[in-house]
């Protein structure tokens, strides 16, 4: 068997053996290996790869066959208001008045002063009027007492020359209830002097020429009106 015989060299025998050897164990191998796959299952477990049918083999629909384009759908639009547009501002409100019954502040009333006449002569003892108005829609209340009720002299240079309060001060109290639209007049006389605050200084007539009265309620403050000394 080591030694072969024949009239071929014996190199060629060599190889015919190997060749034989080594199919034998390529059959041998193989069947080892189909003999533990068949002991064990499949080599890659139970789980087996379907075929594809011809559902899934078909061509996937492109997105425009599935969703219909934006432009053919409908979109709901608002149906137009019937109300006509407006550019105008909304309007300002309108400061509350004074509560019915209740106090009148400044902004119910109006005051004023009325000459009469509208001149005198210098050294005359004229009358003036101090006119209290409520110009507010409701009926209010407002203290009137004598010692809240002045009014005042002032010459062309701004210079005050005489006041109601000066001199003789009055201490009356009292209340008034005014109706929207009531008028109410106090008359304060001039003694036709001049005076300051306190009457501490000397009392002279006031040359003639043109001055401004200015009254008041307390805090409430008239305009001015022209008196003239003639």
């Amino acid at each position: 068997m080591l030694h072969p015989v024949g009239p071929l060299p014996a190199a060629v025998y060599w190889r015919r053996r190997l060749l034989a050897l080594g199919c034998a164990v390529g059959v041998l191998g193989g069947g080892g290996w189909l003999g533990a796959a068949l002991a064990s299952g499949s080599p890659d477990g139970d789980a087996t790869v379907a075929a594809p049918s011809n559902d899934a083999a078909r061509t996937t629909p492109g997105l425009e066959q599935v969703v219909p384009s934006l432009a053919a759908v409908q979109v709901p639009t608002a149906a137009p208001s019937s109300a006509p547009a407006t550019s105008e501002a909304p309007a300002a409100e309108v400061p509350a008045g004074p509560t019915a019954g209740g106090p009148c502040g400044d902004d119910a009333l109006g005051v004023e002063v009325r000459p009469d006449p509208a001149s005198a002569p210098v050294g005359s003892k004229p009358t003036f009027q101090l006119v209290v108005t409520n110009v507010s829609p409701a009926a209010c209340v407002r203290a009137v007492d004598a010692a809240l009720q002045e009014i005042i002299l002032i010459d062309g240079a701004g210079d005050r020359v005489w006041g109601s309060n000066d001199c003789f001060p009055e201490t009356t109290v009292e209340q008034r209830t005014l109706q929207p639209g009531e008028t109410v007049g106090f008359p304060v006389p001039w003694s036709g002097l001049t005076s300051e605050p306190g009457c501490a200084a000397g009392r002279t007539n006031p040359p003639a020429g043109t001055y401004v009265l200015r009254g008041r309620l307390d805090t409430k403050v008239s305009p001015d009106a022209t008196f003239t000394l003639t």
